[in-house]
């Protein structure tokens, strides 16, 4: 089998085999546009360099783009502080640019999301400080306000009680007094960032107008950003005590206290089945939630069973993957008793967020390419950080000089105590430029310095070495990718996990109509034989991995794309 399979459907088959919309069978690539290519050499990547380089992107085989925040914005916390949501930061170009992206991506055949920060904005946006001025103006109520419960605690001290005991979610009080109209704001994130009040029908109408914006635009939806936050307790309950102090991703209660009336409120769900009737006034455009919950909860974003909610919702817990055939077999059983067809599922391992899936490998080349071949073959919709089609690691700068605003918070905490829970906490780590070349800069820019430093492995770890070796792990994504492109069961197809198989080794059956796909997952380190039967071998992923006869041999973190006999 060469690296690049021939189409084994027709293209009428094709299109008549068609069944789900196009945001259930795409796959993402997700670019944090800071770091991708900087076109105009002052060390910060921007909108014309995605475009220079949407061809490597097409040629990869990814089908939609998610682009991280590029509008106007004081870059306090890196674009997700927005300050004016119908305008691009002059660092990233211009609305022309912009629209010359929508337009170069349409060109090339794929689909192009935006980041959309809907529950809060940057504490310069002009609402904001319309809003303190004065309690009467007519934004006085476009955010949270709040007075203290009571008078100052001691006479001359300034210090006043909060208005409840809500914490933020990056710890800490989210309350914060302004001085200016003498009362507290809330802000679910940083203290810049003032969350905007949605039970005021005019907030409401105004984003809705803005997403309606980019729609209209061509943008063909919206990955968005912590949205089970927009809703808060209208009550103002105080949050119950809790014994735990780092929230997870199935439980994001945290700092000793539950989020039980600043997280998943009823109005979330039903805002959600809002804003999926907006965007469906455009056709079929996709809408994707960062949530976080346990898997019954966020699935309530989705809606009912009609899927009349968020078209796809990220599912974190994932994040924190064992690399074990036990972990993905019981992973996939979750997954797919929580995300039945209607539902999709979204199977992603890294993000702008949180420590690139490579590290958590041990920076394992094997076992990057076999977790690749899971993500790009299971039932769901893959979404893939940049870089990490080339194996990009984390990097480890120091707090002190962190771009990030959140690791300031926690310059008193030593930094091992954060390796050692497997946390992230200066996100500029996982945010350094993408490694395109041996030359200076890893052939992200020609400054003389980069908005971050390049990873020192940029000289191994860069797509022009890798697009060279046929077994790199840019060239298994890039086959893997055309497989999907091609098999329409690896796409929309039903899955059902195998059993009876030798330890270590994980295997599902992909089938649509008289289509049927095997995957053979190996995640030992010593090879396996054992009874298989299968018509053709589609794809293997070491050279060790065979199918002859009646048997399947999988060499250590090996794999195989087995055709069956319909």
């Amino acid at each position: 089998m060469g690296l690049f399979p021939p189409s084994k459907l027709g293209f009428l088959d094709k299109i008549t085999a068609m069944t789900l919309p196009w945001y259930h069978k795409t796959t993402i690539y997700q670019i944090y546009p800071r770091s991708f290519y900087d076109s105009n050499a002052d060390g910060i990547g921007d909108l014309q360099g995605i475009i220079q380089k949407l061809d490597y992107i097409h040629g990869l085989g990814f089908e939609t783009m998610w682009i991280s925040p590029f509008f106007a914005s004081p870059q306090a916390d890196l674009g997700y502080d927005v300050s004016g949501y119908t305008d691009v930061a002059p660092e990233y170009g211009t609305m022309a640019d912009g629209l010359k992206l929508i337009e170069e991506t349409h060109q090339r055949g794929m689909r192009i999301v935006f980041d959309m920060v809907m529950n809060h904005t940057s504490s310069e946006h002009p609402w904001f400080k319309e809003s303190r001025a004065s309690r009467d103006n007519p934004k006085a109520d476009w955010y949270i306000w709040k007075d203290s419960p009571r008078p100052l605690l001691e006479e001359g001290s300034g210090v006043r009680a909060k208005p409840n005991n809500w914490q933020s979610l990056t710890g800490g009080s989210g309350w914060h007094f302004d001085r200016q109209r003498g009362q507290f704001y809330w802000a679910s994130f940083l203290k810049f960032q003032p969350d905007l009040n949605y039970r005021n029908p005019e907030v409401k109408k105004t984003m809705f107008d803005i997403v309606r914006f980019w729609l209209a635009k061509g943008v063909d939806g919206f990955r968005l950003d912590i949205f089970n936050v927009i809703f808060k307790d209208a009550e103002f309950r105080a949050n119950p005590f809790s014994f735990k102090l780092i929230p997870t991703d199935d439980d994001p209660s945290g700092f000793f206290q539950q989020a039980k009336y600043t997280l998943n409120q009823p109005e979330g769900f039903e805002f959600a089945e809002q804003f999926r009737q907006v965007c469906d006034e455009f056709g079929e455009r996709l809408s994707l939630g960062e949530v976080s919950g346990n898997r019954q909860l966020i699935r309530k974003f989705l809606g009912g069973q009609k899927n009349d909610g968020l078209t796809l919702v990220f599912d974190f817990a994932m994040l924190n993957f064992k690399f074990t055939a036990g972990y993905f077999g019981e992973l996939i059983q979750d997954i797919e008793a929580t995300y039945p067809d209607p539902f999709m599922p979204v199977y992603v391992f890294s993000n702008h967020d949180r420590r690139r899936s490579m590290d958590r490998l041990g920076n394992d080349l094997r076992k990057a390419r076999l977790l690749s071949m899971f993500q790009l073959t299971v039932r769901g919709v893959p979404c893939m950080y940049y870089g990490e089609e080339i194996g990009m690691t984390n990097s480890r700068l120091p707090f002190a000089a962190a771009l990030d605003p959140i690791p300031h918070k926690f310059q008193f905490v030593p930094r091992f105590v954060f390796d050692m829970l497997g946390i992230t906490i200066n996100r500029d780590d996982v945010r350094t430029p993408m490694q395109w070349d041996e030359s200076v800069n890893a052939g992200f820019s020609s400054a003389p310095q980069t908005w971050l430093p390049v990873y020192e492995n940029y000289r191994e770890v860069n797509v022009e070495v890798e697009n060279k070796d046929r077994s790199s792990l840019l060239n298994t994504v890039r086959t893997l990718l055309n497989i999907r492109r091609d098999f329409q069961s690896l796409q929309e197809g039903s899955l059902e996990l195998l059993k009876d198989l030798p330890h270590h080794i994980l295997g599902y059956k992909r089938r649509l109509q008289n289509e049927m796909v095997c995957v053979l997952l190996n995640f030992g380190e010593t090879q396996k034989t054992f009874p298989f039967s299968a018509e053709e071998r589609l794809f293997h992923l070491t050279p060790a991995d065979v199918h002859q006869e009646n048997s399947a041999r999988l060499g250590a973190y090996g794999g195989l794309i087995l055709k069956l006999a319909s």
